[in-house]
C-alpha cells in the first residue's frame, strides 16, 4: 500500500496540472481564430459586431458622422464673398454751387435785408447812416471796410437821389461786389507739373474742420477727374489718420499715414509727396495737425513740415481753414498763420445762419488773400468754390 501512494499522488498532481492547462489551450485557440499574424492590407481584421457595430470597420471608436445638409439649404449656408465697397460719385461743381447759393440765400441774408430796409427809407438822415454802419460792423465786415462802403453809399445816394427798392438794391449789390473784390484769383493751383504733382497743404487751428475739408476737397477734385493722393500728417489727434483715410476711400483716393501714434508729421508729409511722385498723381493734399496759434513750438513744427516737403517738390497751395462763426477771432488766427507759412487761400467753413458773411471781406482786406472755398453744412458735398457775385446775390435775395 505504501508503494502505491507515490504513484497515486503523481497521478493526482498530473491531472491537476492538465486541468489547469485546458482553459489556456481553449483561450489560445479562440484567439488564433481572430488574428493569425500581423494585420495588413491583405489580412484585414475580422469584424466583431460586439465592438465595431453593425457596419464594422476595424476601429474601436466610431468616427463622428458628417452633418448632412439638405441640398436646398446649401446656398443659404454658404458664406457670401465680401462685396467690394461701392465708390461714391461726388456732385459736379455746378451742382454744388446751385445748392450752396440756395442754402446761403435762405440762412444768411440778414446783412443784405437789413441794409436794403435802411436804404429804402423815404428819408436817409444821419441816424440811418449810423444804423447802416452798425449793421455792417455786426456782420464782421471790419471797421475800415465799413467806413469805405458807407462813404461810397453816401456819395451815390446824394448824387443819384434814388429811393426805390430796385435802385437801392442794384446800388448796394455793386458796392458789395466791389468790396468782396471779384478781381482776386480764386482758382486752386492744382495743375500737375511735368515731373511731379501739385502739392496742397491745409492748415488751421483745432476744431475748424481741416480733416473734413481735405476729404471734401478730395471729392471736388475727383469730380474734376483729378488723380489725388492724401497725406495724413496730423499725427497728434487720435484717429485723424483713420478719419482722413475713410474720406479718401469713399471716392477711391489712397492715403499715406503712419501706424505709430505721434509720428513725425514732416516725415509723413515727405513720404506722401514721395509716393505721389512715384505714382504720378495729379495732386497731393497734406492734412496737418490742428495747432493753437499761440503755441510757438507747434507753429515751428508747421513750418518744418513745409520745408521738408520742399526738399522734393514745391508747395503750390497753402489753404487756411477758418470757422466763419468765430468772426474776428478768425482774423487773429489768419495773421499768425500767415507769418509762418505763405497762405495762398482761405477756406471758410460753417458759413450758415449762425455765421456773419462780412468775415469774407474782413479777411481778404486784412491779408490780401482770397477766400477760395466755402462750406455751408456737414454734407459730403457741401463745399464749393467761392464766387463774389453769387455770394452777394445770395445775401441780397
Amino acid at each position: 500500500m505504501n508503494e502505491l501512494l507515490p504513484i497515486i499522488l503523481s497521478i493526482v498532481v498530473g491531472l491537476a496540472v492538465i486541468g489547469g492547462l485546458i482553459p489556456v489551450f481553449i483561450k489560445a485557440r479562440r484567439n488564433s481564430q481572430n488574428y493569425t499574424g500581423p494585420r495588413d492590407a491583405n489580412d484585414p481584421a475580422p469584424l466583431d459586431p460586439s465592438t465595431t457595430g453593425a457596419q464594422g470597420g476595424g476601429t474601436l471608436v466610431e468616427e463622428r458622422p458628417e452633418t448632412q445638409v439638405p441640398p436646398s439649404d446649401l446656398e443659404t449656408l454658404e458664406p457670401e464673398a465680401p462685396a467690394a465697397p461701392a465708390l461714391e460719385t461726388p456732385l459736379p461743381v455746378e451742382g454744388r454751387l446751385v445748392r450752396l447759393r440756395a442754402r446761403l440765400s435762405k440762412s444768411n441774408n440778414a446783412l443784405g435785408k437789413g441794409l436794403l430796409a435802411l436804404l429804402s427809407r423815404d428819408t436817409i438822415d444821419e441816424d440811418v447812416w449810423e444804423e447802416v454802419e452798425e449793421t455792417l460792423l455786426l456782420a464782421d465786415i471790419g471797421t475800415d471796410s465799413t467806413m469805405e462802403l458807407v462813404d461810397k453809399l453816401r456819395e451815390r445816394v446824394k448824387v443819384l437821389g434814388v429811393r426805390s427798392p430796385e435802385h437801392v438794391q442794384a446800388m448796394l449789390r455793386e458796392e458789395l461786389i466791389a468790396l468782396v473784390d471779384p478781381s482776386m484769383d480764386r482758382s486752386l493751383n492744382i495743375t500737375r507739373h511735368d515731373d511731379r504733382p501739385a502739392v496742397l497743404m491745409v492748415v488751421g487751428v483745432n476744431g475748424v474742420g481741416k480733416t473734413t475739408t481735405v476729404g471734401k476737397l478730395a471729392r471736388v477734385l475727383v469730380a474734376e477727374e483729378k488723380d489725388v493722393l492724401l497725406g495724413a500728417a496730423d499725427t497728434f489727434r487720435a484717429a485723424a489718420a483713420e478719419q482722413l483715410a475713410t474720406w479718401g476711400a469713399r471716392v477711391g483716393v489712397p492715403t499715406v499715414k503712419s501706424d505709430v501714434d505721434g509720428a513725425d508729421p514732416a516725415s509723413v508729409a515727405f513720404e506722401a509727396v514721395k509716393a505721389g511722385i512715384e505714382q504720378e498723381v495729379d495732386v497731393v493734399m497734406i492734412d496737418t495737425a490742428g495747432r493753437l496759434q499761440n503755441k510757438v513750438g507747434l507753429m515751428d513744427e508747421l513750418g518744418k513740415v513745409k520745408r521738408v516737403i520742399e526738399k522734393q517738390a514745391t508747395v503750390d497751395e497753402v489753404l487756411l481753414v477758418l470757422d466763419a462763426t468765430t468772426g474776428q477771432n478768425g482774423l487773429t488766427q489768419a495773421k499768425v498763420f500767415a507769418e509762418v507759412v505763405n497762405i495762398t487761400g482761405i477756406v471758410l467753413t460753417k458759413l450758415d445762419g449762425t455765421a456773419k458773411g462780412g468775415i469774407v471781406v474782413a479777411i481778404q482786406n486784412t491779408l490780401g488773400v482770397p477766400v477760395k472755398l466755402v462750406g455751408l453744412g456737414e454734407g459730403a458735398d457741401d463745399l464749393a468754390p467761392f464766387e463774389a457775385a453769387s455770394f452777394v446775390d445770395a445775401l441780397l435775395n
